[in-house]
């Protein structure tokens, strides 16, 4: 079998079995066993693939046909222009949560001088990639980045590694803000928002394959939110802010929360491309 004709089986198996963008998935899954990039895939299109090749494809499409991720399969994924190291220990990061590193950048270059060092808290960290993503884009930032999940800071220890910025990034396992050994200038969350009666709609590439623990919101999807914001007394320094991930429909209930916490909170919603609103930013004491 050539390369041509591997590309479009693949494609037109992938697509039989209903999923979506199977072109680009069958690209992806044909250039990770080749260990060549989307354009030689295209150059080359002549080249014959090897019996073990072959194997290795199959064995991937099957799986692929199983509904399990294909950054699971592949073993990563791109977040904020970042390739992640990713596997079933933690959620695969969503470009929707790029905005929340857009704004929390944008607020941090804002509201704290130039050459002061902020300290940030990365809450449920994952795999780590809001934290790696805000350590390379605000190198005067000093990191706290927390997970009550041994096995995801397992994950999050290997992309600080990888992209040199354990120095910046403090790993620590606990229960949202209870591990941080000090005030912080802003905390940046990804918390799990999904309501328990959502999960049977799940697609099963999320049912079956990620992490319950970094999905289930509880009954109204805003658990680990509420506690959060209980636990925010003596987690912040003076004029401090924090940003939130949301899920659909979430805004007003979020923002009535962080008031009855914060009655001074200046908050504001931010959509995302699809016109959710998706970013919760709240500074609790306003200067001025």
């Amino acid at each position: 079998m050539i390369l041509r004709e591997a590309l479009q089986s693949v494609a037109q198996t992938l697509r039989k079995a209903g999923i979506s963008d199977a072109l680009v998935e069958a690209e992806l899954l044909l250039g990770h066993v080749l260990g060549i990039s989307k354009t030689q895939l295209y150059m080359e299109p002549e080249r014959g693939l090897a019996s073990a090749e072959i194997k290795h494809l199959w064995n991937l499409v099957q799986r692929r046909i199983g509904h399990e991720p294909t950054a699971y399969i592949l073993g990563h994924c791109e977040f904020y222009g970042t390739d992640f190291h990713v596997d079933r220990r933690t959620l695969i990061p969503r470009p929707e949560t790029e905005l929340l590193v857009e704004k929390a950048v944008e607020l941090a270059q804002r509201i704290f001088d130039p050459g002061k060092q902020i300290t940030i808290a990365d809450i449920g960290t994952g795999c780590g990639a809001i934290a790696v993503s805000l350590a390379l884009t605000l190198p005067q930032s000093k990191i706290y980045a927390t997970d009550i999940s041994a096995s995801a800071l397992q994950v999050a220890e290997i992309n600080c590694q990888r992209h040199a910025v354990s120095s910046h990034v403090t790993l620590l396992q606990g229960n949202l803000l209870e591990p941080l050994p000090q005030p912080v200038d802003m905390v940046i969350a990804n918390l799990p928002y999904i309501k328990n009666y959502e999960f049977k709609d799940l697609s099963p590439e999320i049912r079956n394959f990620e992490p319950t623990i970094a999905l289930d919101g509880g009954e109204d999807g805003l658990d680990k939110i509420q506690q959060m914001l209980e636990q925010m007394p003596g987690k912040l320094n003076y004029r401090a802010c924090f940003l939130l991930e949301i899920g659909q429909g979430q805004g007003e209930m979020v923002t009535s929360l962080i008031n009855s916490h914060f009655p001074q909170a200046g908050i504001e919603l931010t959509p995302d491309l699809g016109g959710i609103e998706r970013v919760v930013t709240a500074i609790p004491m306003e200067s001025g």
